[in-house]
């Protein structure tokens, strides 16, 4: 979710406009980035709360469209679509984006949407999106994963397996290389992406490239030292992580227990080895970034070509903040990761 801000040609004080849909007192004593520091002052609370998740998606939606009235479509071709869900399961919501004029086959990306596994849909992808097809030439395919705590897990799971398989299926009507298929997640949606890439594996499904895990989302047990500590940091804490995957694993299992399957917790995966090669960004001041770092260095151990950047004086969903030189390095990054990772010329 919080990628999808970050590439919004937004100015700085519509930053802080829209932020002041957040609640009150959540500016600590950390050591941010001084010009985080500085907008954090405006805004001393950018929490994002999921305890309603109805409410939580409503106002959400009302944060989106207001973004999303900015954002430059000129070059994109975008086509909403229906496609096969899961067995006995309802069909999916797909949007997929597309280089305008497209004459040879393309790289393509599946895009997860983040939002605790609880917000968030197709319209929260746009900008996101649209800067990805502009900016690498290639076809994104956005998937409208059902969510938690209506769906509880392997539903937005497997909503997402069938959304790969689809695109793989498909390359001939998308004009894709099916040997260049990347799956982009963020927060949750960098879990469920990782989740996916698993489940290709264990099933021996379609094969993927490349993994981007943003701020992933991977440890249903919150014992890491990142995750015990920060507990009032904004935009993200410890209180909505445990909601947010009470939520997700719904009453089939419960938070830290032992029989909480990797594929809904990425970080209890034993084994990584054969994995997609990966790149995953964990920020300094995020209850999430220990789970990422460990997956990373898993990832490594296995074998897997992973490359991992944790951002000094940032938190869950600093990126928000796109005017600041951190933010805009995060995403300038991204890019030149993307492009190496799909073999796409500069």
């Amino acid at each position: 979710m919080q990628r999808i801000l970050t590439l919004l040609a937004i100015d700085q004080r519509r930053d802080l406009a829209t932020l002041s849909l957040y609640k009150e007192d959540a500016l600590m004593n950390y050591n941010y980035d001084p010009e985080l520091a500085s907008l954090l002052e405006f805004l001393p609370d950018v929490s994002l709360g999921i305890s309603e998740p109805v409410k939580a998606r409503a106002s959400f939606l009302t944060l989106i469209a207001q973004l999303n009235a900015d954002i430059d479509q000129q070059g994109v071709v975008i086509e909403n679509r229906s496609i096969p869900g899961p067995a006995g399961a309802p069909d999916v919501a797909v949007r997929i984006y597309s280089p305008e004029g497209l004459a040879q086959l393309v790289p393509a990306i599946l895009h997860i949407h983040g939002g605790g596994f609880v917000i968030g849909d197709l319209d929260s992808e746009l900008g996101s999106c649209v800067a990805l097809c502009r900016h690498l030439g290639v076809v994104v395919v956005s998937v409208d994963y059902r969510l938690a705590p209506e769906t509880p897990y392997p539903g937005p799971l497997e909503d997402c397996y069938a959304a790969l398989q689809w695109v793989q299926s498909n390359s001939s009507h998308l004009s894709t290389d099916p040997t260049r298929v990347a799956v982009f997640g963020q927060s949750a949606g960098g879990g469920l992406a990782a989740a996916t890439c698993l489940l290709a594996r264990d099933r021996d499904g379609p094969d993927i490239c490349f993994q981007y895990l943003g701020i992933p989302e991977l440890d249903d047990r919150l014992q890491t030292p990142s995750m015990q500590r920060f507990v009032d940091t904004p935009m993200w804490n410890r209180p909505n992580a445990e909601l947010s995957w009470d939520f997700y694993l719904g009453d089939q299992y419960q938070r830290g227990a032992d029989n909480v399957p990797c594929h809904a917790a990425p970080a209890r995966a034993e084994d990584l080895s054969g994995l997609p090669s990966a790149y995953i960004s964990t920020m300094e001041f995020d209850p999430l970034r220990d789970e990422g770092v460990q997956y990373a260095l898993k990832l490594m151990q296995a074998g897997v070509a992973t490359e991992l950047h944790s951002f000094p004086g940032t938190f869950h969903g600093s990126a928000l903040f796109s005017t600041t030189q951190v933010s805009q390095r995060e995403s300038a990054e991204m890019f030149v990761v993307l492009r190496r990772a799909l073999h796409i010329e500069p």
